[in-house]
């Protein structure tokens, strides 16, 4: 088979060198500004570059470039290896006619207006919100959902663009400054409580593998307020666990993911109520995947692959995993190579290796274990190395 992959950013380096594994020819396309830097696996046999603007691709110029391709390749598969690539891989499978998720789909998996409209026709718990568009339905929200509030963009990525506002005075504010951009925002009521994630296989529109974990502190407040990203596995066959597996399958049957992965958020508020926050058809970031792994032993990007390359259930057997218990933290450092020696339970089985960053997991099958070392290691790596950086408005690469 001939697998086409879109990587606007530098991942899914496990996922291509799978591909290769399983004797795939694969073709990469990529960012140009990425062409001395990135360091992709051995063993793809095109990679070819695409101009950018803003972190964009013209997107005509690439269909245009990719039917190109087509005149000596026949793509059997078209995969966007992250988030910002989902619906130019389901654009290029609508124009070529390729089998997986199309337009629709992927507008579910991207554009978090969209996902939110579709959660609620399903008769999902969603926190209430609307879309920045009309002036009187906006005064009306505000006047019935009491703020605090979240201004979300619709098709960025993880906390990029997301603000907390905190009166009308506010909002007006942050939308004058959109300009003619405020119809691809959404307004969001704000649902305090525990966010967790819940991450997925899926084969021919059948849940493979799912796993619930729960976040630390929100990923949105340690993005803009500073601190430790923790995530760790929660215990398995607990009611929480099992109610979020439930919840992540009543999304994934509504919003209809043909083949893939799946990265699904959802936060538990005061009330109990387990609310629907956003979804993605990409393996999570910040180094989820890696904390999946040392629970289980599976590699999502992996898997990622072996269910982009099965043709029939046969080809894709439902996965075995191991059922041990993790915890991951991730952290801003103030030194530009953290020296994480220190940390040196025979628990830690992954050590960040990158520039002012730092981060660690640790694995037992004893998952009270884990969560003492992980507050432990938390509160070591906030005293010794943490750092504070603005969050981004934009995606760079």
């Amino acid at each position: 088979m001939t697998i086409l992959c879109l990587a606007s950013y530098e991942k899914g380096h496990r996922f291509l060198a799978q591909c290769k594994r399983q004797g795939a020819t694969v073709l990469l396309v990529t960012s140009l500004s990425l062409k001395d830097k990135a360091k992709w696996p051995a063993g793809i046999d095109e990679i070819f570059y695409m101009p950018e603007t803003e972190h964009q691709w013209d997107r005509t110029h690439l269909l245009h470039s990719i039917s190109h391709l087509a005149r000596t390749h026949v793509f059997d598969r078209i995969v966007g290896l992250d988030d910002f690539d989902v619906e130019t891989a389901a654009m290029l499978r609508e124009h070529m006619r390729v089998p997986g998720s199309g337009d629709s789909t992927a507008r579910y998996y991207r554009d978090k207006l969209a996902m939110r409209v579709k959660a609620r026709e399903s008769g999902l718990a969603v926190p209430d919100f609307i879309q920045i568009l009309n002036y009187d339905s906006l005064r009306e929200f505000m006047g019935r959902v009491p703020a605090p509030w979240v201004l979300k963009p619709r098709s960025m990525a993880g906390s990029i663009g997301i603000k907390k506002v905190h009166n009308d005075e506010e909002l007006w504010r942050l939308i004058e400054k959109l300009g003619d951009m405020q119809s691809y925002y959404l307004l969001e009521q704000f649902v305090p409580g525990d966010i967790f994630h819940v991450d997925s296989v899926i084969f021919d529109r059948e849940i493979r593998f799912a796993i619930a974990s729960g976040y630390g502190r929100p990923p949105m407040e340690v993005a803009h307020e500073g601190g430790v990203f923790t995530s760790k596995i929660l215990e398995r066959g607990s009611a929480i666990a099992h109610e979020l597996i439930e919840a992540n399958a009543g999304v994934m049957a509504a919003f209809g993911l043909v083949r893939g992965v799946s990265h699904t958020e959802f936060i538990r508020g005061a009330d109990g109520q387990v609310y629907f926050l956003e979804t993605s058809s990409r393996v999570g970031g910040a180094h989820l995947s890696d904390l999946i792994e040392a629970a289980t032993g599976l590699n999502l990007w992996e898997e990622w692959a072996k269910v982009e390359l099965a043709e029939t259930a046969e080809d894709y057997p439902t996965p075995q995993p191991r059922g041990d218990y993790a915890g991951l933290l991730v952290s801003l450092a103030r030194q530009q190579h953290p020296d994480l020696s220190g940390f040196d339970a025979p628990e830690v089985v992954w050590r960040m290796d990158e520039e002012y960053h730092a981060g660690l997991i640790v694995r037992s099958a004893d998952r009270a274990r884990v969560e003492k070392l992980l507050d432990a290691y938390t509160d070591r790596v906030k005293r010794d190395f943490w750092a504070y950086a603005p969050p981004k408005d934009r995606p760079t690469n």
